[in-house]
This record gives structure tokens, sequence and C-alpha cells, in this order.
């Protein structure tokens, strides 16, 4: 075998340029075996220097049906290397992984892809062979044997791959169009309201108590009188509670509602907002 057909043959094992791959070849004496052992280590490297870059970018991807849905992100730098073919199709495969393995990152990392090496490794060669920091971001699977799932993309780049998906997990006694419908409607609610909980008794008091000393700070800058300030306070806090949670927010499609008043319209026994999910890119 030639030296140039020794490259192209490693250029094309390991995805590298044909620099670093002549660079190996000649490090391992001609032997393939080497050059692709040096290569790894390379990668490696690389990759750890790249890690310190922020990574802003990148797409979200959402796989499953209606019992069983996971979404997960997939970050990179720039938006040019989010439309990628390498980088949507890792992205595909990795969030069919991630849908088997239920969203454990661990499970995922050293799970086999299609090529035979781990998750692991084949992130590093990707770094490798793009040159951008590429992460496993933020992950979640809803599991619901009782009832439905319903999703939705914002930014779709191509199939379920997005810049925004959203999952949502209802709760029913007994399916109805009204029913999917509604599935729908929520799964875009959640995309353009972006609530941090279903009930505002589960927002965590740490978030409310930063909320209040942000809020204290704000009144106190206007002179308030300590009582006047106290039930300004009060109020803004509730507002607060009421924005965030996904039940007390106004209705995207009729501002005149709230989510709980269009859930309760709906002639359905045991109808509830299980759980959701929603990720954006850049958030």
């Amino acid at each position: 075998m030639s030296d140039l057909e020794s490259v192209k043959k490693l250029r094309s094992t390991t995805g590298a340029g044909f620099k670093d791959c002549n660079s190996a070849l000649k490090e391992a004496s001609g032997n393939l075996e080497k050059a692709i052992e040096i290569l790894r280590i390379k990668g490696i490297s690389k990759a750890s220097k790249k890690m310190s870059r922020e990574a802003n970018e990148g797409l979200v991807y959402i796989c499953g049906d209606d019992k069983k849905t996971s979404i997960i992100e997939i970050n990179c730098e720039t938006d040019f290397v989010a439309k990628n073919d390498d980088f949507l199709n890792f992205t595909k495969e990795i969030g069919e992984i991630n849908n088997t393995v239920s969203s454990n990152l661990n499970k995922l990392n050293d799970s086999k892809m299609k090529n035979g090496s781990t998750v692991s490794q084949n992130l590093i060669d990707l770094i490798t062979k793009i040159g951008e920091k590429i992460t496993i971001g933020r992950s979640k699977t809803l599991e619901n044997s009782n009832s439905k799932i319903f999703t939705y993309n914002h930014s779709i780049v191509k199939d379920n791959l997005s810049k925004l998906g959203v999952v949502v997990s209802l709760e029913f006694e007994k399916n109805s169009k009204d029913i999917d419908e509604f599935g729908k409607q929520i799964s875009m609610h959640v995309a353009a309201s972006n609530p941090m909980v279903i009930d505002k008794k589960d927002i965590k008091d740490d978030i409310v108590e930063k909320e209040k000393k942000i809020i204290q700070e704000e009144l106190k800058n206007l002179g308030k009188p300590k009582e006047i300030a106290e039930k300004i306070s009060l109020g803004k806090i509730n507002k607060f509670k009421e924005d965030n949670s996904l039940l007390t927010q106004d209705w995207v499609i009729d501002p005149k509602l709230k989510v709980k008043d269009v859930l309760n319209k709906i002639d359905s026994k045991g109808l509830k907002i299980k759980d959701f999910v929603r990720i954006k890119i850049g958030e």
C-alpha cells in the first residue's frame, strides 16, 4: 500500500485531517493500527483543550412514542456546525440511544453507537474532526403507560432536530379528540410561556426567596414606606408564582383564560398535566 493510500484509509477510518493522518503514519512507521491509536490520543488532547470554550449553539432532539419519549440537547459553538451533517447524524443517534437508556448519562456515555465505538469515544472523535467544543447537555425522559405524551418542535432544522423542544405528559381515563387537541396546544403553550413548574406550590423556596430579595431591593430604592412595601412585595411574589406556574399562566390562545380554566372545560374524567420538559438552545 502506498503512503497516499494509507493516508486515505486512515482518514476514512478516523475522520481526521490529511496532515494529522500523515503525521501519525510517520510516527507509527506506517502501521495503521498504531496510527489510529496515536490519533485517538491526540484527539483526546485536542478535545480537552477545546472544553474551556463556550458552547451555546446546538440542537434539541425528541425521540420516542406517546408512552415514552426523551428529549436531549447536544451543544456546539456555532450555528454553522449545528447544521453540519456529521453533527446532525450524531445528535439523532445519541437521541435514540438516550431514549433507550431513559436519560441516564452514565449509561449513555458507555453505550455503543452504530460504528462499534462508545458515545464518549465518538464525541471525542467528532470534536477532533469538526474542531469545536461539543457537549451533551440537558436531557429528560417522560414515561406515561396509562395516558399519553405530546411533543412540539420549534425552529426545526431537520426531522425532530430543532432549537426548542417540548414534551408534555397528560394523564386521563379515556382519550378523546379534545384531549389530543389540548395536548398539541399545551405543548405549544409551554414552548411560548416557559413555565417553571405545573403548580405554584412546586416552585422551590430558594427561587422564591431570591425573587423576594430582588423585589425588596427594588422597593427600597423607590423609598416606599415599610408597610406599603410589604404589601406590594406580597402582591409581586404572588404574581411571580402565577406567571411561572403552568396552571395559572394566561392561555396563549386566549389570554382571558388561565391554563387551568381550559383544562377544566374539557369533558374528561381525571384529566391532568402529569409532567413537562422544555429545552431551548442557549437558555
